[in-house]
């Protein structure tokens, strides 16, 4: 998004320049779904005050009724005005940071946990942590009365063209909507599943990444809409399609430079790189809750679709969990493959950081690459490479949290209390469920 340096005057002269009629304070609550307040343009000098208050106690996993009265945090460098009206005036948007009514940082809040784990990175000397997403969804198409189906817009493939792309056009909006608000597009194109996209924008740094990853599926889905389709970046929205993936690559910085590249190491990665690779490993099992937080997540997370199913490395194929591109310099980085877009990103991002962060305060080496396709390794072979698997489903993930003290550091008391309780829910919920499937195999058989 835009480098400007936005202040509350140039907010609002810009404002009334382009004749906005409403803002939305917009915050993203612990589940990861973006919430907002919308006030007309004669609220906004009381926003910008830092004045305008919502009731937390109505948000999941926020605060209780006695707690509820909030405050909104604009980040004014968030300042956004889109391209759609409301009546005879835009729309325009603002992030925002969450205080408690004792006008204190709110610890339930994702965002300003994301803070908290960053002044942690800089105590240890590093000066930045970028991300760069790849986020992947499927459009589906709606029906006249503009609900949405189950039906795929197209039967195109990976890197097809028009017709067997039919949302060409739909994908070209996106792209221009977006750079229109500042994101950098560095690729847009149709991916391996009938109906399923991808577009790719240049890595920012940790917060504004995640703020933006938030806009991203805000504009899919209306531009989506608009041309009367549906988007979706629920993880695995069909049976034996390609699963929705939002690969996350990484790079830490201090002032000399990209901390995890050194010309002279091996493969010229730094001992940074390869301490925080180790780290990475090592709480696998326990953050994985957070970057695939769903129930559905776990059936992207299988054998046969190219996403990562064990805790591996490599620099030379796609089927482990972490990858490092061939890039070196300043572009070297870190690609942990099995995020998924249901994933909150400011959450995803702390539990990813700090299991980094811990790799290389306890200088935790990796074992040896992966090279081989493991896939392909039989049982045997897996074990003697000591290969260990993620986590199958979120009842496993969320125990495997529970029980690693460092990753419940990571996201705060108030957020991991709240986060294990509603997946526990979730998962009770899920498996109290009679699916299609068990009808067609058990119904006449029993």
């Amino acid at each position: 998004m835009s480098e400007k340096k936005w202040n509350r005057q140039s907010i609002l002269e810009d404002a009334r320049l382009n004749e906005v009629r409403f803002i939305r304070l917009m915050f993203t609550d612990i589940m990861g779904m973006i919430k907002n307040v919308e006030i007309p343009f004669s609220q906004l000098e009381k926003a910008l005050e830092n004045n305008m208050t919502f009731d937390g106690s109505s948000v999941d996993g926020f605060v209780r009724i006695e707690e509820s009265d909030m405050y909104l945090i604009p980040d004014l460098d968030s300042w956004l005005v889109y391209n759609w009206q409301e009546g005879n005036g835009k729309v325009a948007s603002l992030i925002c940071d969450i205080e408690t009514s004792k006008r204190q940082p709110f610890i339930g809040d994702p965002r300003t946990n994301l803070k908290r784990v960053l002044e942690e990175m800089e105590e240890m000397g590093f000066t930045s942590f970028n991300l760069g997403p790849e986020p992947e969804f499927y459009l589906f198409k709606n029906d006249e009365n503009g609900n949405a189906t189950m039906e795929l817009n197209d039967q195109g493939g990976y890197f097809d063209l028009a017709p067997m792309d039919s949302a060409e056009n739909t994908r070209r909006d996106i792209v221009l909507e977006l750079e229109d608000l500042g994101f950098e597009i560095e690729a847009s194109h149709h991916e391996c599943g009938p109906g399923q996209h991808e577009i790719d924008w240049k890595y920012s740094d940790a917060l504004t990444a995640c703020d933006n990853i938030q806009i991203f599926k805000l504009i899919v889905k209306n531009v989506a809409h608009r041309h009367n389709l549906h988007a979706s970046f629920m993880p695995k929205p069909i049976h034996g399609l390609a699963g929705s993936g939002m690969h996350f690559n990484l790079s830490l910085f201090t002032e000399a430079g990209n901390a995890f590249y050194d010309p002279d190491g091996v493969d010229q990665l730094s001992q940074t790189a390869y301490y925080f690779i180790g780290g990475l490993m090592k709480y696998a099992k326990a953050y994985t809750a957070i970057i695939n937080p769903t129930v559905n997540s776990y059936k992207r997370l299988v054998s046969g679709f190219e996403a990562p199913v064990y805790i591996a490395w490599s620099q030379q194929n796609r089927s482990p969990l972490i990858r490092i591109p061939a890039a070196r310099g300043n572009s070297t980085r870190i690609e942990v493959r099995s995020v998924d877009p249901s994933a909150n990103p400011y959450l995803a991002l702390s539990v990813l950081l700090t299991a980094g962060l811990k790799g290389i305060k306890e200088k935790i080496m990796p074992p040896e690459a992966v090279n081989q396709n493991i896939y392909a390794m039989s049982d045997q072979e897996r074990s003697e490479r000591q290969i260990d698997q993620l986590p199958a489903s979120l009842r496993e993930a969320v125990a495997y949290l529970s029980q690693t003290p460092d990753m419940l550091a990571a996201l705060g008391s108030h957020i991991s209390d709240a986060f294990i309780r509603e997946k526990s829910l979730e998962y009770a919920e899920y498996i109290q469920q009679v699916t299609q499937w068990e009808i067609e195999k058990y119904f006449m058989t029993y």
